[in-house]
């Protein structure tokens, strides 16, 4: 009994830690000023994606092409995703 009263107490602790840490990383990731920020530099954000693609097909061409390999792969995967979901919608009505 006092094993099963020890997990559980660690377990809790182990959840309000959790939800601190999950806290903490909300200030860095898809919050309100980021959204902002892009908004506000759309142009500059692009420009600085243009200029990377640009420097990594001069500088190693073959990270470019494992790139391009990887998202097509994502993109046919998606596709085939939602070809699966609308097949499965249509059969249920």
């Amino acid at each position: 009994m006092n094993n099963i009263d020890e997990i559980l107490q660690e377990n809790q602790s182990l959840k309000i830690k959790n939800q601190e840490l999950e806290h903490k990383l909300q200030k860095y990731t898809n919050s309100e000023g980021h959204k902002r920020y892009y908004e506000k530099n759309k142009d500059i954000v692009k420009e600085k994606g243009k200029s990377y693609l640009h420097k990594l097909k001069e500088e190693n061409p073959e990270k470019l092409k494992e790139y391009r390999r990887t998202a097509y792969l994502n993109r046919k995967t998606k596709i085939q995703n939602t070809t699966i979901e609308n097949i499965s919608n249509n059969e249920i009505i």
